[in-house]
């Protein structure tokens, strides 16, 4: 199968079921992954708006319809892994909404194969790798 487009970012089916529970309560809603210590090592959901995005943030895509941000720093650890959003039972950060759910998000990833990494440089140009 050729691959054909490359996402940085998706979601399951659980966790997809609950953003559309989170947007039913509190309207149109925002994730942020900082790779900060503490709430900020998990991704966060938030009422659209109520989270300022830096300068250094970069916009990695959707996952239903809502946008998913990450930090320029946590980018560049991450920058070769396709992130995936899951939801699993447990508390998650304080100040992420699905904290009332009794679940929290939480972000998996796997590596890009080869055939990905060379069509997502064509997508979005290369990417800054540290060396």
């Amino acid at each position: 199968m050729e691959v054909t487009e490359v996402s940085r970012v998706s979601v399951t089916a659980a966790a997809l079921a609950l953003i559309e529970r989170l947007r039913a309560k509190y309207g149109p809603l925002m994730f942020h992954q900082s790779g900060g210590c503490c709430d900020g090592s998990a991704p966060m959901c938030y009422p659209a708006r109520e989270f300022v995005i830096g300068d250094y943030d970069r916009l990695l895509g959707e996952i239903g319809g809502v946008p998913f941000y990450i930090s320029g720093p946590q980018f560049e650890y991450w920058q070769h892994t396709h992130l995936i959003i899951d939801v699993v039972s447990g508390r998650g950060g304080m100040f992420s909404l699905e904290g009332s759910e009794g679940l929290r998000f939480l972000t998996r990833s796997r590596l890009y194969s080869d055939a990905e990494w060379a069509l997502l440089e064509i997508q979005t140009g290369p990417v800054r790798r540290n060396t």
